[in-house]
């Protein structure tokens, strides 16, 4: 093991010419890395975080990188394990957080896509879901390895790679001391007991809301969830205060307007056929119209980001190909542990196999009888994947995972799948769900290529072995899929994708672009409306994207988002030194990422037992979870009051905990 303290700057800075970065463990050095030890926690993690982030973005339309947190997790686990004797190395923890953030990416990609097809009536088979998934992730990794010469080690210092930098310098403190993972299992048992309290027990409503004086139909309100309070404080002020701007336009702005245009029509306003604006509640606006406006503003945001990123996908795509020629012909060749690949000769055999998988295994996209339609629908896969994953992984170099336009990416799959589709005819119910689970594939193998980068750069700064990471990416994508879509399915049997408690915001959002081609049945003039906000938000320079995402939620998801965001603000700006500042926000991090845990995990035990209890019922009666106690409190603003005043708790020992990261506890 290294003696050394820290990272260097040679971390951080550009390698001259001729130079070469010396890694925290050099390549002369052979720490255990790949080892029992090591890949069983990665596989538990991955699948505990996996789960989360597969309930928290069909909640909120988002999901959170989890390295870090798998990092320290494992490094807790591993001094825990100091009693019997068994003890683990800096690269092992490495592994292991390798193996368990690949889930992350393999949610998005599933919950950004699958529910569609639940909302459209299919039933799509747990194993039709696993091989979308496991497809999709294998592919992400399979392309990323080409790269990782060129953008990990000659981009080095020119290419920042925020989260993998950031994990490399958690693991290298964790190794060195400190109590860094106490916050996350702080953090989810925190985020366990609130979602008990306000998802089983119940005795406050799980949102509060109210109307807004002097303006018809507008009202404010706030989700209690500490899942999405802890995302605030991660992706930090900015983004919160732009995610909430656009929940306010919608709540105090669209609805209102809506409310006043509507109320003298005496007829029912498309896509609604049966009831009047004027009859409509705030929420019943929100579904019937404003949703259609905030989804065109999210496919728009979505379509500007990647535009905006041609430039840097032209010249990533040139360069990637380049550097794959160039290594096409390489075999035999010597090379330091630090700098293994593993061989094209094998990434080329996986992508072949993929692809034949794709083409000739019936019912991986659906109802499709015919090989050649399968066919086409793999080269679309193959083709669009290779494409976004070579521009994904250097994206995610430059601004981080969190900024990986996934969405645009996707949208961009489907117009063009969905386009080939109608060109050729095939517009039906088969080639609606044929296109969405190309779009599934591309989704998931874009998203992977970026979480595979981060932890590529984390293995490079700290001197682990490519090939074994690669490996390990491949298991986690293979562990990981199955629970994921077993955690889909439990949850569309308890509650319904599209439901108030599962929106599944991107996954409706792609329904809609699948519908809008193939069926031309959207509202053009509603989606109009939302494409023009996002192009008025980019003008004036407010990230289109998060603020579109707002405008396409309801705004009490969003103001748990904006306090958690404001809460960072405020802490920041009370530390009285950089460390100070930097210690508190770490501690943060680490605590609102185990709230996302925490209550994720126990909405899927929640789905679980509701979903017992809905098939051990009589029929027609409706499971109740034992031990509801209900909201029994006399007033309903009494009983709102005190579900505020329980979140005001919340941010209180969130708020303590982070504080006493410094003075000490």
């Amino acid at each position: 093991m290294s003696d050394k303290r820290g990272l260097t700057g040679q971390a951080y800075e550009p390698i001259p010419d001729g130079g070469r970065y010396e890694p925290y463990i050099g390549a002369d050095q052979s720490p255990l890395e790949f080892t029992a030890k090591a890949v069983v926690p990665g596989i538990v993690f991955g699948i505990i975080f996996g789960a989360a982030n597969a309930y928290l973005g069909l909640q909120a339309g988002l999901t959170i990188s989890t390295s870090i947190p798998v990092a320290v997790m494992t490094v807790a686990a591993f001094r825990a394990m100091r009693g019997i004797g068994v003890r683990g190395t800096l690269l092992e923890a490495n592994m292991s957080q390798t193996i368990g953030s690949a889930s992350s990416s393999v949610a998005s990609g599933v919950i950004f896509t699958l529910p569609a097809l639940f909302m459209w009536g299919f039933d799509p088979a747990l194993t039709q879901m696993i091989m979308l998934a496991m497809f999709g992730g294998l592919l992400g990794v399979l392309f990323m390895i080409p790269l990782r010469r060129f953008l990990i080690e000659r981009e080095h210092g020119k290419l920042p790679y925020p989260e993998g930098t950031a994990c490399a310098e958690v693991l290298v403190a964790s190794e060195e001391g400190g109590a860094k993972a106490r916050n996350v299992f702080v953090g989810l048992g925190i985020g366990a007991a609130f979602k008990f309290v306000f998802g089983w027990l119940k005795p406050f409503p799980g949102t509060v809301s109210f109307p807004v004086p002097f303006v018809a139909k507008a009202q404010l309100g706030i989700k209690m969830s500490s899942a999405l309070f802890g995302v605030g404080y991660i992706l930090g002020p900015k983004i919160g205060a732009v995610m909430v701007g656009g929940g306010l336009l919608s709540s105090l702005v669209i609805i209102p307007w809506i409310n006043a245009w509507g109320s003298g029509r005496l007829e029912p306003f498309y896509p609604e056929t049966v009831e009047l604006i004027s009859e409509m509640s705030p929420g019943e606006i929100w579904h019937r119209y404003v949703r259609y406006i905030g989804a065109g503003a999210v496919a728009t945001a979505g379509i500007i980001t990647l535009i905006r990123s041609i430039p840097t996908m032209i010249e990533s795509f040139r360069i990637g190909a380049g550097q794959l020629r160039a290594r096409v012909g390489e075999s035999g060749v010597s090379v330091r542990r630090t700098e293994r690949d593993m061989p094209l000769r094998m990434v080329g055999i996986g992508v072949a196999i993929i692809f034949a998988g794709m083409a000739l295994v019936p019912h991986v996209f659906g109802s499709i009888e015919t090989v050649a339609l399968r066919a086409t629908a793999a080269i679309c896969v193959v083709v669009f994947s290779f494409f976004f994953v070579t521009v994904a992984s250097r994206i995610v170099g430059l601004v981080g995972v969190t900024s990986n336009p996934t969405s645009g990416m996707t949208i961009a799959s489907l117009l063009g799948t969905s386009t080939a589709f109608a060109l050729a005819g095939w517009t039906d119910e088969t080639g609606m769900a044929a296109a969405l689970t190309v779009g599934c594939v591309v989704a998931i193998a874009a998203s992977i290529s970026g979480d595979t980068s981060q932890d590529l750069k984390t293995g490079f700064l700290l001197g682990a072995t490519p090939h074994r990471q690669q490996v390990g990416e491949l298991i986690g994508v293979l562990t990981s899929a199955t629970f994921v879509c077993l955690t889909l399915l439990l949850l569309d049997k308890a509650y319904g994708f599209g439901s108030e408690e599962l929106p599944a915001p991107q996954a409706t959002l792609m329904k809609l672009v699948i519908e809008g081609v193939l069926r031309s049945e959207l509202p053009w003039g509603l989606v109009g409306i939302g494409a023009g906000i996002a192009i008025v938000a980019e003008v004036v320079r407010i990230p289109s994207l998060p603020f579109a995402v707002g405008v396409y939620l309801p705004v009490s998801t969003m103001v748990p988002v904006f306090l958690g965001g404001m809460l960072r603000w405020v802490l920041d700006r009370g530390g009285r030194t950089n460390e100070q500042k930097s210690e508190r926000r770490e501690k943060g991090v680490l605590l609102g990422s185990g709230l996302v845990g925490g209550e994720g995990l126990f909405g899927v035990v929640i789905a679980g037992v509701v979903f017992y209890l809905s098939v051990t019922s009589p029929a027609g009666e409706k499971p109740v979870l034992p031990m509801t106690v209900g909201m029994n409190w006399g007033s309903p603003l009494v009983t709102e009051l005190a579900g505020a005043a329980a979140f005001g708790v919340l941010v209180w020992v969130f708020a303590r905990r982070c504080v006493g990261s410094v003075a000490g506890e």
